[in-house]
């Protein structure tokens, strides 16, 4: 069954989405100081985004969720080859909110940030390559593979 050209459209929209959300992770990392917290709380949301993208394509329905461990598991039962993502991508499920509000438990250090970072950009790819490349071609965002220096 092809998709519709709605679905496709949308599923275009939320990897454009993901792939902004990895290249302002990207950016974060260029400040000076590193802007830590915002670093992981995008690369939480752009895997969260490209599993929406592939749940969009494959006609899935989804929870307005931030949860990456239901909405892997989700991902896999639609594709057999994403069996692992949910467990890979758990531990990146704090940072939806950890560090968005007053009072967060600790200071994240740069390695946290730069291993982050190089998990989504490896998760989303592995999502990416689950899809048809014709989806994935969206324009804006283009989480750029060369990880940025920071000091």
């Amino acid at each position: 069954m092809q998709p519709d050209e709605v679905r496709i459209h949308d599923t275009r929209e939320w990897i454009a989405r993901s792939r902004e959300d990895l290249d302002m992770a990207a950016f974060a990392l260029t400040a000076k100081p590193p802007f830590l917290r915002d670093c992981l709380f995008h690369c939480q949301q752009a895997l969260e985004k490209v599993c929406k993208a592939f749940l969009t394509f494959h006609d899935e329905s989804f929870t307005k969720t931030h949860n990456l461990i239901d909405l892997g598991l989700q991902c896999a039962r639609a594709d057999g080859r994403l069996r692992e993502l949910a467990r890979e991508a758990a531990p990146m499920n704090v940072y939806a909110v950890q560090f968005r509000y007053p009072g967060e438990p600790y200071q994240p250090e740069v390695d946290e940030a730069r291993s982050a970072l190089a998990s989504a950009r490896k998760l989303v790819a592995e999502v990416l390559a689950c899809l048809p490349s014709e989806v994935q071609s969206c324009g804006p965002g283009t989480a750029r593979d060369d990880e940025p220096t920071t000091t």
